[in-house]
């Protein structure tokens, strides 16, 4: 019996060692308050238990952090993290399925923990993103759609998708309509204009499907709280429920004024929370978006401007607008390509009037703020999860390295495909 007593004490310590320590002599960047210098950081069992302590509890490792830097983990906000491998290689997506309307789809179930992508973004300071159901264009992605599933919020450590759940409903995601009136001709190659009165008509009845699916799907809900006689169960209005009640938001794939304000009316209308994502060309919506406390996903500021005509740093300045209008945002990729690089679209929009401070809570504590989950993570506070980037220097930096990343207090392997082959080739003889 005193054998097993001791078996089973060892295995708790041996089990507590690997998410709880000490680090003693860092800069801590809360976030949520002013930094702290020379500082010390405990965590105990995942958690963030103590800043400032003067000594380390027995027998919790020690880690010296002398010059080093310590951040809440980065959250990319948009991705296909798990999902998809090759953009263009059809086969290796899993973000695309055939019908307009499927809430019944879980991005979190599909997700494949042993992604080549994981570890690549995560070496760049990532500990937690959202991964979408389906994309907001490019090749193997399937069908359109219009709402596309649940998208998850997830940490980039473990073996299951049930290790690596924070949320499998952070949201549903929805590819609002739009009122186009040029396509691309895949016959010719070119650009062809139609006419407004054939996009407003084509807009119109597609906003006349969704409202009705929705109104069918609130039916349903009334249907079985009121417990009707031979009521079959219908998946797709099933899930709808969270949505319909509040529970979860709704995100709205939608970038220009006259959308951002559809969307805005739609959400109104159906009651139903909104999240905007992906905004490129808001204007003057920009004010009815700070009105409604509504918050937005932005897409990478470093991509070029829509329109010709177009200001050069149009995207680079858009956050600093919403910032000053008073809107809540982060940042997104929408896409695993350049995932890791969410870090440096933040910063690059911190060099055209957003203030340094609001675009690393952009990266964090708004991001976990807009997914519900502001009071675990996001900053550097006692009681929240130790999600937590080590560095040597600023984040935003190219140039900075990132040298240890904690995600629940439980130390990240920083290796990726490319780091070994770095030091497979560094290593080639001559």
């Amino acid at each position: 019996m005193r054998f097993l007593t001791t078996l089973l004490l060892a295995a708790s310590l041996w089990a507590g060692e690997k998410d709880s320590f000490f680090m003693k002599s860092v800069t801590v960047f809360p976030v949520s308050s002013p930094k702290l210098e020379n500082t010390t950081l405990l965590v105990i069992d995942g958690k963030i238990a103590d800043i400032g302590a003067k000594s380390a509890p027995k027998g919790v490792r020690v880690i010296d952090g002398k010059g080093l830097q310590v951040y809440p983990g980065i959250i990319n906000s948009a991705t296909n993290i798990g999902l998809s491998e090759i953009s263009s290689i059809r086969e290796t997506n899993d973000t695309g399925e055939l019908g307009d309307f499927n809430p019944q789809l879980r991005a979190i179930i599909a997700i494949n923990p042993e992604t080549e992508h994981i570890p690549v973004i995560r070496a760049n300071g990532i500990s937690t993103v959202i991964t979408l159901p389906g994309t907001s264009g490019g090749f193997g992605g399937g069908a359109a759609g219009i709402i596309l599933g649940q998208a998850a919020l997830i940490h980039l450590d473990g073996y299951t998708y049930e290790e690596m759940e924070i949320n499998r409903t952070a949201a549903y995601q929805m590819r609002f309509p739009t009122m186009q009136s040029r396509a691309f001709d895949f016959d010719t190659f070119q650009t062809t204009r139609g006419s407004f009165a054939d996009a407003k008509k084509r807009f119109d009845a597609q906003m006349k499907e969704i409202k009705l699916f929705f109104s069918e799907a609130r039916n349903y809900m009334l249907a079985k709280d009121a417990k009707t006689p031979g009521l079959r169960v219908n998946l797709k209005y099933e899930a709808m429920i969270p949505l319909l009640t509040g529970k979860a938001p709704l995100m709205v794939i939608v970038g220009k004024e006259r959308e951002i304000m559809a969307a805005i009316h739609f959400a109104e209308e159906e009651k139903v929370k909104l999240i905007l994502a992906d905004v490129r060309e808001p204007n003057k919506a920009i004010e009815e978006i700070a009105k409604r406390k509504i918050p937005c996903i932005l897409g990478p500021v470093t991509q070029l401007p829509a329109d010709a005509d177009m200001s050069y740093d149009f995207n680079f300045a858009l956050p600093a607008q919403l910032y000053k209008a008073g809107v809540k945002f982060a940042f997104g990729s929408f896409q695993n390509q350049f995932a890791r690089n969410i870090a440096f679209e933040a910063a690059s929009a911190s060099s055209y009037g957003l203030p340094y401070d609001e675009a690393l809570r952009a990266l964090t504590l708004n991001a976990a703020e807009i997914w519900g989950v502001g009071d675990k993570y996001g900053s550097i506070e006692k009681g929240k999860y130790a999600d937590l980037l080590v560095t040597n220097g600023d984040p935003l930096e190219v140039k900075t390295e990132v040298r240890m990343l904690f995600i629940q207090g439980r130390t990240q392997n920083l290796e990726s495909k490319q780091t070994k082959l770095y030091d497979k080739y560094r290593q080639r003889p001559n």
